[in-house]
């Protein structure tokens, strides 16, 4: 049967181009060697077609029940990951790929890329299927929830090990460090043997073009720096964005803010993420313009988005990083004690800014700069800007980039315990966690009991976006239009430090 699963999964490679005719043998003999197989049946015949990552898992779970690899997760990851490094080019030869695609158009380019990282079964695919996603209406548009399960939980003998093993290992440094790339992984460390990385390089410096192997929206990308160094915001991560955009102009590019509280979940090292994929907040309205004096060739405004987000739109990318930088500035100074906006606390900032870069086809280049502090109180230990206890049942990590463009990323558990406040709704037996009774509640009072399975569903996944947007908003830095002005107008009577 090994023989067999073997066989359709380079059969598989073929079919979609993965593999040449001539790297068949190469490929058999290598994965042979990690299944510790030594004789391979001449009449072998692959039974019917399946895909990558269904014929991959079959692979691995032969082998754990033969004890080539023991049964546990991780192991099985690294056996999977070194399997596909078995059919993969060199990096040399991807990235020379990937430029000379790259001669015919930048989207050919990262066309490639994407699907070899799919083929590879680097981007997890068959994991990524289980996540629920559903967009629902919210006054700020159309925002995108998921519900993420693509992440299997650990299971008792990994976290044994884990904690049997002495962790002091520093290579590689982080999950996004270069380093990472066609590294088997250990224990409490990911696979990334089948992992590849295309050279980008942006202001004389390497950066490294991924995908990120739960792609949370369409070409989910990360760039990451060359050296190991914490994330930060100023005038060179605008240039970085702006420059990007260029190089791919059918790709947004974001950054986490570089503060904790408000920033992402790896501040330790340098990196941006991008895709092709257009988020609510690319689509929001204008609120109101204004204009910022010195910068003449720079349309300003502030959109109608939950979080507090300034506009920049020019032809004259020159002008619009200035801008962009000016504001940055600007903000990292900006107190104003009415909104519970300071600026530090005993010499600690607390004021930066989550950018997102875009180029329109008619040559504009857009930055939205979202305005963040990261402060906390007795009554907001997690975040004064950040989503309050009474979403906490929904979300209560950082609100990173995606979040912030109107991408809901949702804790696992919500799948089983949504369903039991739709039984709740349905007049059904269930069962509802503690932190979630208050609002069931609610929805009971609001909508009474309901009969119907889909409109029960219908009205949790409407509010679901409630909640996040409501989350968002706890996150925006001015409450109003008044608060909004009071930091504009301190912008334009700035100009003499220009």
């Amino acid at each position: 049967m090994i023989y067999q699963q073997l066989s359709r999964l380079i059969k598989q490679a073929l079919t979609i181009g993965f593999i040449e005719e001539h790297d068949q043998i190469y490929v058999r003999n290598q994965v042979m060697h990690l299944l510790n197989l030594t004789n391979f049946p001449e009449d072998t015949i692959p039974s019917i077609e399946d895909s990558i990552p269904n014929l991959l898992e079959s692979i691995v779970e032969y082998a754990a029940r033969h004890q080539v690899i023991e049964d546990i997760f991780e192991e099985k990851e690294m056996l999977a990951a070194s399997i596909m490094n078995c059919f993969m080019a060199r990096p040399s030869d991807i990235n020379r790929t990937f430029y000379a695609k790259y001669e015919q158009s930048p989207q050919a380019a990262t066309d490639y890329f994407y699907q070899l990282s799919q083929n590879s079964n680097y981007i997890q695919l068959k994991r990524i299927q289980k996540n629920i996603h559903f967009k629902t209406n919210t006054p700020y548009g159309k925002m995108d929830i998921t519900i993420n399960l693509s992440k299997p939980e650990k299971d008792p003998k990994e976290i044994k090990r884990e904690r049997e093993l002495k962790q002091d290992l520093n290579y590689p440094k982080c999950v996004l460090c270069i380093e990472n790339e066609g590294y088997a992984g250990r224990v409490g460390y990911p696979a990334r043997a089948n992992h590849r990385v295309i050279r980008v390089p942006l202001l004389k410096e390497n950066w490294y073009l991924q995908y990120s192997p739960y792609v949370y929206y369409n070409e989910h990308s990360i760039l990451l720096a060359e050296e190991h160094r914490n994330m930060k915001i100023d005038k060179q991560a605008f240039e970085r964005l702006v420059q990007f955009t260029e190089m791919f102009p059918h790709y947004f590019i974001g950054s986490n803010a570089d503060l904790p509280i408000v920033g992402g979940s790896i501040l330790g090292h340098d990196h941006y993420q991008a895709g092709n994929y257009k988020f609510a907040m690319a689509q929001a309205e204008d609120a109101f313009t204004f204009a910022l004096d010195p910068f003449k060739h720079v349309l300003c405004s502030v959109l109608k988005w939950p979080l507090s987000v300034i506009r920049l739109q020019s032809k004259n990318k020159e002008q619009l990083i200035a801008a962009a930088n000016f504001v940055l500035e600007s903000w990292k100074g900006y107190t104003d004690e009415s909104a519970s906006i300071y600026a530090f606390s005993n010499n600690i900032s607390h004021n930066t800014i989550t950018p997102i870069a875009r180029l329109h086809t008619n040559g504009v280049h857009e930055l939205d700069l979202v305005l963040r502090n990261n402060r906390t109180s007795d009554e907001h230990p997690m975040g004064i800007f950040h989503p309050h206890a009474d979403v906490h049942h929904i979300k209560k990590e950082n609100i990173g980039l995606i979040e912030v463009m109107g991408l809901a990323v949702l804790p696992a558990r919500l799948k089983e315990e949504l369903a039991e406040i739709k039984k709740y709704l349905l007049d059904e037996a269930c069962h509802i966690a503690d932190y979630h009774q208050a609002w069931s509640k609610q929805l009971k009072e609001t909508y009474g009991s309901i009969k119907d399975n889909n409109e029960a569903l219908s009205i949790i996944m409407e509010e679901l976006g409630k909640k996040f947007t409501k989350a968002l908003e706890d996150a925006g830095v001015f409450k109003n239009k008044e608060q909004f002005l009071r930091f504009i107008n301190s912008l334009n009577r700035s100009d003499d430090t220009i």
